[in-house]
């Protein structure tokens, strides 16, 4: 079979070790929060997410989940303290996740495909103290 796509050495490498080397040494004393903030500080008007026709900056972000964990610490959430999550896919995961690692909880997302009676048994499992979700969900 003649391979009229052969590749030179030098482009074999540029693809296969220029183009993929993305190694990144993180602080190892950081947690993804604070790493979060630290680029959040260094480009606030950078998109960080975009989802559907919507675009969110570092900064709306960031902003977004201080607010959140503000309110959580108001309401209970320190070290530790589990809090769920049963929302759509959307931004207001990552700004429900963020919000809580600030906070100093740990999270338990919660599919929104369960069924209901399946969601009760694992909320009254894990004891979870505090359950955020959408008016979507409040029946």
């Amino acid at each position: 079979m003649n391979n009229s796509l052969s590749l030179t050495e030098s482009e074999k490498n540029k693809i296969l070790e220029e183009w993929t080397n993305t190694q990144t040494d993180y602080p190892k004393d950081s947690t993804i929060h604070e790493l979060f903030q630290i680029q959040a500080a260094k480009t606030p008007q950078a998109v960080a997410i975009v989802y559907e026709n919507t675009e969110i900056t570092y900064q709306e972000l960031n902003e977004k989940s201080n607010q959140l964990a503000y309110f959580l610490q108001q309401n209970g959430v320190k070290k530790e303290t589990l809090v769920g999550f049963y929302l759509d896919r959307s931004p207001d995961v990552i700004v429900t996740m963020l919000a809580i690692l600030k906070a100093g909880g740990t999270y338990l997302p919660l599919d929104t495909t369960i069924p209901t009676e399946r969601l009760k048994v694992i909320l009254d499992e894990a004891k979870t103290p505090i359950l955020i979700t959408s008016k979507t969900y409040l029946n």
